[in-house]
This record gives structure tokens, sequence and C-alpha cells, in this order.
């Protein structure tokens, strides 16, 4: 599994960035960021975790399409009164991975809990590793 790189874009138009420069300015000026991502390898499986602080489980978006995996998500959060001073903006994540045939792609699961997406990858059973018998003979 290798990462999928990008143009940084806007959400509504898709016009890409320049590095170090803000993209046109759209209707939406949301920014996605890639998310941390750690990714653990067992036997049987391969695991995805994402940090996606502030995203609802129903706001993340998870999809499989031509061999990439791509995670998006958009954190909501209305203030309760007036913004006096706003240091940060809520930011969309988005981030892509291109899976190897390796992988079981029907049989690929998703849970978020706390802002922690952990999305686990089956391997296929061909690509499992497993001990051939020697027979005498």
């Amino acid at each position: 599994m290798t990462e999928k790189t990008v143009a940084l874009t806007t959400e509504k138009q898709g016009v890409p960035a320049s590095a170090g420069e803000k993209p046109l300015a759209t209707r939406d000026d949301t920014r996605y960021i890639a998310p941390p991502v750690d990714i653990f390898e067992t036997e049987d499986t391969l695991t995805v975790v994402a940090d996606l602080p502030g995203v609802p489980r129903d706001a993340v978006d998870i999809r499989v399409e031509d061999g990439i995996l791509t995670i998006r998500g958009r954190a909501d959060y209305a203030p309760p009164q007036r913004t006096l001073r706003e240091e940060f903006g809520l930011q969309g994540y988005f981030r892509q991975f291109q899976l190897s045939d390796a992988v079981d792609q029907d049989r690929i699961t998703a849970e978020s809990r706390n802002g922690v997406l952990t999305i686990t990858l089956p391997k296929a059973e061909k690509s499992r590793p497993r001990q051939i018998e020697v027979k005498v003979g």
C-alpha cells in the first residue's frame, strides 16, 4: 500500500494550489489537509489509523475505487456565540492510498471513535504467508 499524491485543492471547484500558495478563492474556501496516519501490518491484515479530530462518524467518507483508498472527512462546528477571535479554522481532511492486489477490497471495514478512524484491510487469501509441507517421496 502506497500513498497516492494529489494536489491540494479547494472543495467546491477543485482549483489546484501551488506549494505555499493559497488556492484561488471559491464560494467555499475550505482547504483539505492530510490527516496523520499510522499503518500496521499483521499476518492477516493491514490497519490504517487516521486522526480526524472533530469529524463525526457520519461526516467520514471512505471509498475504494480503481484500487485507490480515499479517506475524506469534514469537521463541523458552530460557535455558540459571536466569534471575537479565531486562530484556527476547521479543515476538511483528505488522503489517498494506492492498494495492492494483496488487499481483499470487498472485506474492508472501518470504525470511528473519538476522532480516530480505524480502517481494517484484510489481506487476500493468496497473499497470506503459508508454510509448505515437504513430503518424502
